[in-house]
């Protein structure tokens, strides 16, 4: 190392964010993730006999994935390679793959390869991985924050054991935050610094479970205030806001958590809950969801899960689409609230999306069926001499308006799909057809 690169290393760490500095040097200082690495747990033991499998380590942001990877570097034997996979490319894995070989062939020594955001990687990238992990001339641990079904080949993730990592408690950031404010050298002890308990609180909120995201808060009120700050100063929760905007929501339009979330709110509408449902609709709105999104969502449920149980869904689903085209946000926001409400308090049924299913499996299979020749059109002379139409009753000229006849194909007679549940209108509805089925078996005496 030149004098010039020893001096631009010491002024990059001495310049480097809180979070950095305060990257845990060793398992007891690891915070959170107790499930993989408390003391009893199988990574924890293998990492510290150094039988390590390959791995990916999937979790939010700030939950500490490459802190571990490097943790795993600082104990294990084997070589240790770290790149990541928005600056690396093909050329780079080629090379350290070259080398790993290189170097079992000379010495035993495995190599790991730590991929940070290995998601970033593309197919081509990841299979060239593959071979390598798959011959064991590479232990692949790769980190990402998105489900690693989508991002991860699926060779490369028979190949690999998945560790998911939590975001971190309160009790963790507060743990984290702590540290930072009484150790000297790394942290800011020296400062004897006091962080005021509603300070704190803030911190914790703000961060939303992520260490790097508190840290890097607690190190913008401390520089923002530091000309003001003596020894033994508080930071006061009024220094920390004053630095700091506020809470981002976690969201990531298109993958996992957009997903779970129009999730939780569609089985919460469906399941009557309406509180839940107001909350899931409030949370994506606040993260910046699509509300046409949205809107559609809650027209494909009212005919799916509410359907003629209660008609009146689908227009109000409709009509708070066409409410939000009108008004647009912020007011908008409210007819969808309205409309998500009305749905998870409405009579549920499935009968007529259940009907539509059965249906269509015998429209497959039964497509070159007749249609009865009282149903067809008869628009000429011929088709009139050759039967179609015949037989067909007006349903208007009969009593109650309805005329008994079997309109399905020859193939399908009695076969019934609409079975209406004993839920909302649906009762009613499935009175009448029985007093029709009844009528029109009577018919047939």
């Amino acid at each position: 190392m030149t004098l010039f690169e020893h001096n631009s290393k010491q002024h990059l760490e001495s310049e480097a964010p809180l979070a950095t500095k305060m990257r845990p040097r060793n398992f007891s200082e690891y915070v959170g993730q107790q499930h993989l690495l408390g003391p009893t747990a199988a990574l924890r033991r293998g990492i510290e006999t150094d039988q390590i499998p390959s791995m990916i380590l999937w979790g939010p942001p700030g939950t500490g994935k490459t802190t571990l990877a490097r943790l795993i570097s600082n104990v294990t034997k084997s070589h240790f390679e770290l790149i990541s996979g928005v600056l690396s490319g093909v050329s780079d894995l080629r090379a350290i793959a070259k080398s790993a070989k290189e170097r079992l062939g000379m010495s035993g020594q495995r190599t790991i390869l730590f991929i940070d955001e290995i998601h970033r990687f593309n197919k081509a990238q990841q299979d060239v991985v593959l071979p390598f992990v798959e011959e064991g001339t590479l232990i692949l641990i790769g980190a990402t924050t998105e489900n690693p079904s989508f991002e991860v080949i699926s060779p490369l993730l028979s190949r690999a054991h998945v560790f998911v990592l939590k975001s971190l408690t309160d009790s963790e950031i507060t743990t984290i935050i702590s540290c930072a404010i009484s150790e000297t050298g790394r942290g800011l002890g020296e400062f004897e610094l006091q962080l005021e308990n509603e300070a704190l609180k803030t911190i914790t909120y703000l961060s939303g479970g992520d260490a790097r995201i508190a840290l890097n808060i607690l190190d913008l009120a401390f520089k923002a205030n530091k000309s003001l700050l003596t020894k033994n100063s508080t930071l006061t929760n009024d220094m920390v806001k004053k630095a700091t905007l506020t809470r981002t929501p976690r969201y990531d339009k298109g993958n996992d958590l957009h997903y779970d979330t129009i999730s939780a709110f569609i089985k919460s509408v469906r399941g009557s809950d309406p509180d839940a449902a107001i909350y899931y609709l409030s949370r994506m709105l606040q993260a910046g969801e699509d509300p046409l999104f949205i809107a559609r969502r809650l027209i494909i449920l009212a005919s799916e899960d509410i359907g003629t149980a209660n008609p009146q869904a689908l227009v109000i689903a409709v009509a708070a689409m066409e409410a939000f085209r009108a008004i647009g946000l912020p007011e908008g926001r409210i007819p969808l609230a309205e409309a998500t409400v009305y749905l998870a308090s409405s009579p549920k049924s499935n009968a007529a999306y259940t009907a539509l299913s059965e249906a269509t499996k015998d429209a497959k299979e039964t497509s070159d069926s007749e249609i009865p020749l009282h149903l067809r059109n008869a628009p000429t002379g011929l088709m009139r001499e050759l039967g179609y139409g015949k037989g067909y009753k007006y349903s208007h000229d009969f009593e109650g308006n309805f005329a008994p006849m079997h309109n399905l194909p020859e193939i399908l007679v009695n076969k019934r799909y609409y079975f209406p549940s004993e839920q909302g209108e649906e009762v009613d509805i499935s009175k009448r057809l029985d007093d029709w089925w009844k009528s029109f078996r009577k018919s047939r005496e």
